[in-house]
């Protein structure tokens, strides 16, 4: 380590209103290092790097860059300056191409100081190959998938021939491949003495990219050391305060008849079909390879994209059994709720409420007079109940950690009587101790006897919490595994088509 750190903030105090977000809290960052900067959502991680990037203004302490204090106003200034941050939050232009949001602000002229436009394009392809994303860089940036935005943002914050380096969950939509693209890339920066603050909620890539870890709690410093010092294990408990027995909860004992029946679902019109029924208590998740059709399936089955052909049914529900017709609005009035992916797009109104958000479940079935007579008392409830944390319930959603917004949005399917929940990536951007709630609410809806089905791109999430898993490959169903006797080595032996004795065997049943 060496005697002048590249980057340093000693004793920084940040407040927002009454809220300490941070006191007293110092980290220092070396050339040649990636520091990991973790701790459960609220802790002040993404407040302290932001102060660092010219975000936002401290209240008190110092930052030092090369040795000598700085103090921007802005994050321009930081940038000049040679700080490039990457945050959690997208900071794209939905309607501008890849290339002109990725040098937005710093476009190449031309002799008659016009944008030129060849240069841009060409600038814009050797950004996107550092980190190995091949797109037209002239697609606008509303057209691309959330892992492709994640891919961009990267690639906008290395464009910047910066020393510092601050990177907020750059992977939690990224697929395996293009995480070992991410970690190449990082250890190639280290080697020209960049540093990079990184934060993240993923063990594994803590351990295997960071040198150092430090962990906040609450706003406070708590410890700084060798990642090389201390396990997965150890550092859990260091962010949470407490030993973390059991992050998932355990299974379902046994599970009722089916609640909900897919028969011969095709998602395209080459696809193989698919059939499987989930059940009453059972929790089931979508694993497998990122892109092989995970996506494809839970959309079709919530009415958000049309499939090929096939058939949804709810063969459990009181009457006959009853074929769903293929839209959003029936699926929901049927007792489906979805939560996307992307939150912040796609599942919540970020400038409502807490209350508004929640309420929109309610919406969905009943008249607003009856809403407005029993929303007080469910809303109230239903934050109690999942431990939502918010300055009030009148407060925006966009003020809540994204731990809280994920549960304000499985409120909002609680609130509207939803039997069956399906789920993509349920805890993406939620850290270890919001993780674990949300695992537990989860189960306590299954075992009520509701049903759930997850995609997610953590395998060891998508086996510790379901019940059973439907390996997917090529848009079908690859093999079907209890998720007790899975592993991550069957599963991905299933998902690659590579044959193996107990993926083979139950292959053989889920084709039969």
């Amino acid at each position: 380590m060496s005697m002048t750190p590249l980057i340093e903030a000693v004793g920084i105090d940040k407040a927002f209103g009454a809220v300490q977000s941070l006191q007293g809290v110092s980290i220092r960052g070396d050339a040649g290092s990636a520091h990991a900067v973790t701790g459960e959502n609220g802790a002040g991680k993404s407040t302290l790097m932001k102060i660092i990037a010219g975000v936002v203004r401290r209240d008190a302490g110092i930052v030092k860059l090369r040795g000598k204090e700085v103090s921007f106003r802005n994050p321009v200034e930081a940038t000049l300056a040679g700080i490039s941050t990457v945050f959690q939050e997208f900071s794209l232009v939905p309607n501008l191409s890849v290339a002109e949001t990725l040098w937005l602000g710093r476009e190449p002229l031309d002799k008659l100081r016009c944008v030129d436009r060849t240069l841009l394009r060409r600038s814009a392809r050797q950004a996107l190959d550092q980190v190995g994303l091949n797109i037209d860089p002239r697609r606008l940036v509303n057209t691309l998938t959330v892992a492709e935005q994640q891919a961009v943002e990267i690639a906008k914050g290395l464009s910047v021939d910066a020393d510092v380096f601050i990177l907020d969950e750059p992977t939690a939509a990224l697929n395996s491949a293009e995480v070992e693209r991410l970690e190449l890339l990082i250890a190639a920066m280290k080697a020209r003495g960049k540093c990079i603050f990184y934060i993240s909620h993923r063990m594994r890539e803590i351990f295997d990219i960071c040198d150092t870890v430090t962990v906040l709690k609450d706003g406070r410093f708590v410890t700084s050391l060798p990642t090389c010092d201390v396990d997965a294990t150890g550092l859990l408990k260091l962010m949470v305060g407490r030993d973390v027995q059991q992050l998932f909860p355990p299974r379902s004992a046994e599970c009722g008849e089916a609640l909900l029946q897919v028969r011969d679902l095709r998602v395209g019109q080459n696809a193989p079909p698919v059939s499987f029924d989930i059940r009453k208590g059972e929790i089931v998740a979508l694993a497998g390879l990122e892109g092989q059709g995970q996506r494809e399936i839970i959309r079709c089955i919530s009415g958000v994209m049309r499939p090929a052909s096939g058939k949804i049914s709810l063969p459990a529900a009181a009457g006959p059994e009853r074929a769903l017709p293929a839209n959003v609005r029936a699926r929901i009035a049927s007792g489906f709720g979805f939560m996307p992916e992307d939150r912040k797009a796609e599942g919540l109104y970020l400038d409502l409420s807490v209350t508004d958000n929640i309420a929109l479940g309610r919406y969905q079935k009943r008249s607003v007079g009856r809403i407005a007579r029993s929303l007080t008392a469910l809303v109230d409830t239903l934050a109690k109940d999942l431990a939502i944390k918010a300055r009030d319930p009148q407060s925006p959603v966009s003020s809540l950690s994204g731990g809280n917004q994920q549960k304000v949005m499985l409120a909002r399917w609680l609130a509207s009587g939803a039997r069956v929940l399906l789920i993509e990536e349920p805890t993406r951007g939620v850290d270890v101790g919001a993780k674990a709630e949300l695992y537990a609410i989860l189960r306590r809806f299954a075992d009520a006897g509701n049903a759930v089905l997850v995609t997610s791109r953590e395998l060891l999430e998508a086996i510790g919490l379901s019940d059973r898993l439907l390996v997917v490959r090529e848009l079908g169903i690859a093999a079907e595994m209890a998720s007790d006797e899975a592993s991550e080595e069957t599963v991905l032996l299933a998902a690659a088509g590579i044959p193996h004795a107990h993926a083979t065997h139950l292959q053989t049943e889920v084709v039969q």
